[in-house]
């Protein structure tokens, strides 16, 4: 199918519920992002996820005072706080992950010395890491993970408290991802669990991906049982793009007749990758800065996601901390403990459908006073201890 048209980023002006002055929204869409379709992911995940102990779907918390707010029907929140036992949803990838990996090495197709004992090395700015690390320790194997600067003491402790070796690089996330690959490629069975995508590292990637397929599976059903067939808009948290990679597979595979959903990146103002790349349509990295939005510092976006986003993504929009830190506020005030990442979500809806210009972007979701929009909130407050020292 031919790739939909890319219409221009656009810099509007937008004012937020800091007390920041106004500023300009970054922000792109595309016209026709939801006439695009794909495979769908393997139906098998779920069923794996389902086996594993302690596996239950997580809530999905329906918001009436958010829905007032943004002017729609019905607002829901995916509360990914309590996912297998830790606080993000990463723990549904590396779960997949690792076992794909491990099944692969048992049956002799992986190289390296069959059944036995591997190093699971990843780098990370914080719930992959401590994800990859659990899933190491619960099928009895070893774990080196990478962590970039930026990253808050307490997330490395939490990593290390999974028995993890931890190697602090004093640099940015994609030079910890350089170091970790360096890493796996020098070491004896050793095996790179990443969750972000370059040429010629492409297949552990997709297993990830398809490991999050669980989390959409799990809306499907939630939904339903609310008495609310496909959301008008998804809005989701992009570091590399993973998440939204497995947003756009799940959304734009469902079958001829289904009612096409939104769907809505939300990046830091200071490491918006996916942004920039939708603005060139060709992969471009970005420098980063500081946020607090730790899980999304990432300056280059997965070589494995970018034809999916740049072809499925219907917009892409950049928050600042203070809009994140709000968000992460109001969402605490009606019982969702949101870390600064899962916030997100919320603070990118906010820009894109509310404030100067919002009939036009609303118009070009087509979202309305009957939609019903879904908010990925990708990590509970004890996943980023960042949530506390954040001030508008």
């Amino acid at each position: 199918m031919d790739r939909p048209h890319a219409d221009r980023v656009s810099k509007i002006p937008y004012v937020s519920s800091s007390p920041t002055p106004p500023r300009h929204l970054p922000w792109f869409v595309r016209s026709d992002a939801r006439t695009w379709t794909c495979a769908p992911p393997p139906a098998e995940v779920r069923d794996f996820h389902a086996e594993q102990p302690g596996y239950a779907p997580t809530a999905l918390a329906e918001l009436p005072s958010l829905a007032r707010e943004l002017g729609v029907g019905r607002v829901f929140v995916k509360d990914e706080s309590s996912r297998l036992g830790l606080p993000a949803f990463k723990a549904l990838g590396a779960s997949w992950a690792v076992h794909r990996v491990l099944a692969e090495r048992m049956n002799g197709d992986g190289g390296g010395s069959g059944g036995g004992q591997v190093r699971l090395v990843t780098a990370t700015d914080g719930n992959h890491g401590r994800a990859v690390a659990r899933m190491a320790r619960l099928f009895g194997q070893r774990s080196h993970v990478f962590v970039p600067r930026g990253v808050h003491p307490a997330a490395v402790t939490a990593i290390e408290d999974e028995g993890a070796v931890v190697t602090l690089v004093p640099g940015s996330y994609d030079e910890a991802v350089r170091r970790a690959a360096d890493a796996a490629a020098s070491g004896r069975d050793t095996v790179l669990v990443q969750d972000t995508a370059w040429p010629g590292y492409e297949r552990i990637p997709g297993w990830i991906v398809e490991g999050y397929s669980t989390l959409f599976a799990e809306i499907d059903a939630q939904l339903d049982a609310a008495g609310v067939g496909s959301p008008g808009l998804v809005a989701v948290p992009v570091g590399v793009g993973s998440l939204a990679q497995a947003a756009v597979a799940h959304y734009r595979s469902r079958a001829a007749g289904s009612a096409p959903t939104a769907l809505l990146s939300v990046e830091p103002d200071t490491a918006a990758c996916v942004l920039a790349s939708l603005d060139r349509q060709a992969p471009v990295s970005v420098p980063t800065g500081a946020t607090s939005m730790a899980g999304l510092n990432c300056g280059t976006v997965s070589s494995l996601a970018w034809p999916f986003l740049r072809d499925g993504l219907d917009a892409a929009v950049a928050v600042t901390d203070a809009d994140s830190a709000g968000a992460a506020r109001d969402l605490a005030a009606v019982d969702v403990a949101a870390g600064p990442c899962g916030a997100a979500a919320l603070a990118g809806a906010r820009a894109a459908l509310t404030g100067e210009g919002a009939t036009e972007r609303r118009t070009a979701l087509a979202v309305g006073p009957t939609s019903t929009v879904v908010l990925l909130s990708t990590e509970g407050t004890a996943a980023n201890p960042h949530v506390q020292e954040v001030r508008p």
